[in-house]
């Protein structure tokens, strides 16, 4: 028969007599529950203990995240306020330049009048075109009124490298679409690094990538004619510099649409392309076709 409660007995040592404890079942279910919500109770305690640490930590790493962007700002702020230093520093400059040679074509009236959304300071790399532009347009101003006469070679008569002709003057094989074309000056194949001399006395007139020639110089000589010297690698003067016959300008290089190292020369006149060899002195080396290389480029 089923008892509705259990029974503890404790025996005493000394006396030999027997105590009994009735636990009733329902007794011990109150007891396990209250060891249960005392488990869950503990367990929550735990894990919120260990959420809590993790959010400090979790903020100690936003904390130090946010002191480093701070820093950061603050150094990206002291590089712009030095950037707009230089603006305008060289926005001054320009306009110094262009009062001291009058070549801005904006009257003051005109300039108090302008509308405030375009009259917003250029960047830094503006103002350096800027700058080019108006040193460049002032030399050309001193040398067109000297009228040359500083020149004592204005006509070409040097080769520029000491190289081999590998593609002449006049019609040929396009080396990159193997269709015909017309070759408006010669290709001398010279390795990269050769010094490239000017051919007769001038101005720089353009000195900088320009399209298929690569790397471009262009020398004024007066009375129309000009001298081209393509695909270089390094160049060594500056739009309006004056240049005399045998100085170095430039290195030869592969720059642009070229298939090899080589030095594009060409002259014009008045802007037409003519062929050059009758403005060429003695040739340095023979004129050797290399018919295994082809034509090297523009």
């Amino acid at each position: 028969m089923n008892q509705p409660y259990f029974v503890v007995e404790f025996a005493h040592s000394l006396h030999g007599r027997v105590k009994r404890i009735q636990i009733t079942h329902k007794s011990l279910g109150y007891l396990f529950l209250t060891l249960l919500g005392l488990g869950i109770v503990a367990f929550g305690m735990c894990s919120s203990y260990l959420r809590m640490t993790w959010k400090v930590s979790h903020y100690n790493q936003l904390r130090a995240d946010f002191d480093h962007l701070r820093t950061r700002y603050q150094e990206l702020q002291r590089l712009s306020r030095q950037h707009n230093e230089q603006m305008a520093s060289l926005e001054t400059l320009a306009s110094e330049v262009t009062v001291a040679y009058g070549i801005n074509g904006r009257t003051t009236a005109e300039a108090d009048y302008e509308d405030p959304a375009k009259s917003l300071a250029p960047n830094v790399k503006e103002s350096i075109e800027q700058y080019n532009f108006l040193k460049a347009a002032s030399f050309g101003r001193i040398y067109r009124s000297y009228a040359y006469r500083w020149q004592t070679h204005t006509q070409p008569s040097l080769w520029p490298v000491e190289g081999i002709v590998v593609s002449s003057f006049g019609g040929r094989t396009d080396p990159f679409s193997g269709e015909g074309a017309f070759h408006t000056g010669i290709d001398l194949s010279v390795p990269t690094g050769t010094s490239v001399r000017v051919s007769a006395d001038g101005v720089v007139s353009n000195a900088g990538w320009s399209g298929n020639y690569g790397r471009l110089i262009v020398v004024d000589h007066g009375n129309g004619l000009e001298t081209y010297y393509g695909h270089l690698s390094q160049l060594m003067v500056v739009p309006g510099q004056e240049v005399r016959r045998g100085d170095v300008i430039a290195l030869s290089g592969c720059s642009g649409r070229a298939t090899g190292p080589h030095v594009h020369y060409e002259v014009r006149l008045r802007g037409t392309p003519i062929n050059p060899y009758k403005y060429l002195g003695r040739p340095p080396v023979p004129q050797i076709a290399v018919t295994s290389y082809g034509d090297l480029g523009l």
